[in-house]
């Protein structure tokens, strides 16, 4: 099951500014039931942003100004995210795959992905607000790590193929657990995995322990094995 972190609590205000509504709508919709709620002891409504999304997408509302900013209020920002966050999230929860066994159809992509760029490690992730989940992986024993520890956010960020030819010597990543400590990454490429809203749930990238660089041919191939397996997670949702 998912961890309850992967799913924010939010204020009635929080609430209302992603329904683009008053907080007195917002507060009706929770007294009678319309918007699953609950009270604080100290009197407060709390509501989590899955049932926030859900009913935005029942009543057809468009995205508030773009900026998700009651979800932006909810995460540390320790890491980059991207304007449709909330949606992304969303869309994430859609596919179920979170927490699932491996697949082999997963697990056969990161193996080819290690084998066309000869890097020691692939891994297929998923992005929570918490925490980046392992759909499949080679070379690691790690099922997860925290999420502002993940490379693979900036790559959500950016939209495209994001590389770092040798993290120790880049200042977003030299003081990373993941590059001074196990499994000592140096070299990171990753490349967006999208379902079929266009939505980026995580990546497939791959990792070496020394500095180094991608062929053209290389990244072209890693590019055709993440459309294998956003085409696979298109299926899914």
């Amino acid at each position: 099951m998912s961890s309850p972190d992967d799913d924010p609590i939010l204020t009635t205000r929080d609430a209302a500014q992603l329904l683009g509504v008053a907080v007195s709508t917002v507060q009706l919709w929770m007294e009678s039931g319309a918007l699953t709620a609950w009270k604080t002891p100290g009197g407060h409504r709390r509501v989590r942003l899955s049932a926030v999304l859900a009913l935005r997408q029942q009543r057809g509302a468009p995205e508030p100004d773009g900026h998700d900013t009651a979800y932006k209020r909810q995460v540390a920002a320790h890491y980059p995210v991207a304007e449709d966050e909330s949606l992304r999230l969303a869309a994430l929860a859609e596919t179920r795959l979170l927490d699932t066994p491996p697949e082999e159809v997963f697990d056969r992509v990161a193996r080819l992905a290690a084998q066309v760029t000869e890097c020691p490690i692939a891994l297929i992730t998923l992005l929570t607000t918490q925490r980046q989940w392992f759909k499949a992986r080679v070379g690691v024993d790690l099922t997860e790590t925290p999420r502002e520890w993940s490379f693979c956010s900036h790559a959500l960020a950016e939209g495209k193929t994001f590389v770092v030819g040798d993290a120790s010597n880049d200042p977003r990543f030299a003081a990373n657990p993941l590059v001074v400590g196990a499994p000592h990454v140096r070299f990171y490429a990753g490349v967006p995995l999208e379902d079929g809203a266009g939505r980026l749930l995580g990546t497939l990238c791959v990792i070496d322990r020394e500095p180094r660089r991608l062929r053209e041919r290389e990244l072209r191939a890693l590019r055709e094995l993440a459309a294998i397996a956003s085409d696979e997670i298109k299926r899914r949702r």
